[in-house]
């Protein structure tokens, strides 16, 4: 599939690695970076949604997405693992649940910029699952950076594949293909943030990391065993 990011704030915060090993499966390693997990409280917006090679599908090819992931290995290879992504279109949602066997939910969202900062909100709306909102205004602090191997915004933010379970536990790995990120400093004031208590995970409001990336064109390959 191809899509474009847009106004991509990474909130980064440390946890208790021995919680975050409860939550992910046995068969993931859990990451760690100078021996600290991390997690991450990411809001965006989505464009040009197709599969490679199609005209896009009038109604599904732009959206607002936010999810929570940490950082896993598996076989050598470091990816993200999700614990949840929120996005406004059903049919996206209902798409991603079934094919990556992703925890997509349904949610009612906002993202429309406010001079070049961006005001967002999501509020989850799924049946049967906990209740979960986000509430926050960000924006760039300074120029792109181009992140170097072996720092922390490296570690956090270029990684090229993501795991998925399916309900019978095998393990799924979806690869991704993009160029270096884009980032730049970041400042965020997050009026509500309970997408990580929804889940178990202790969270701080004001995230110890902050990062944005203003656009990114992004490849995504279908799911297959890992």
């Amino acid at each position: 599939m191809e899509q474009t990011w847009h106004d991509l704030l990474f909130a980064h915060a440390r946890v208790d690695a021995r919680r975050l090993r409860e939550l992910v499966p046995a068969a993931l390693e859990l990451d760690t970076f100078e021996r600290e997990a991390w997690v991450g409280v990411v809001p965006f917006r989505m464009s040009g949604i197709r599969v490679r090679g199609l005209p896009v599908i009038p109604g599904t090819s732009a959206f607002a997405e936010l999810n929570l992931r940490t950082y896993v290995q598996h076989r050598g290879a470091p990816g993200v693992w999700f614990f949840a992504l929120e996005a406004e279109n059903p049919l996206a949602v209902r798409t991603a649940r079934s094919l990556f066997h992703l925890p997509y939910h349904d949610a009612r969202m906002r993202c429309r910029h406010a001079g070049e900062d961006v005001d967002y909100a999501s509020e989850r709306t799924h049946t049967g699952v906990a209740p979960a909102a986000v509430e926050v205004r960000y924006g760039p602090s300074g120029a792109v950076q181009a992140s170097r191997a072996g720092t922390l915004e490296h570690w956090l933010t270029e990684r090229y594949c993501l795991f998925a379970a399916k309900e019978n536990g095998e393990l799924l790995r979806a690869d991704i293909h993009h160029p270096p990120w884009p980032l730049q400093p970041a400042w965020a004031e997050f009026a509500r943030n309970t997408l990580p208590a929804a889940h178990g995970i202790e969270f701080p409001l004001v995230p110890e990391q902050l990062h944005f990336a203003r656009s990114l064109d992004v490849l995504i390959w279908s799911p297959h065993s890992a």
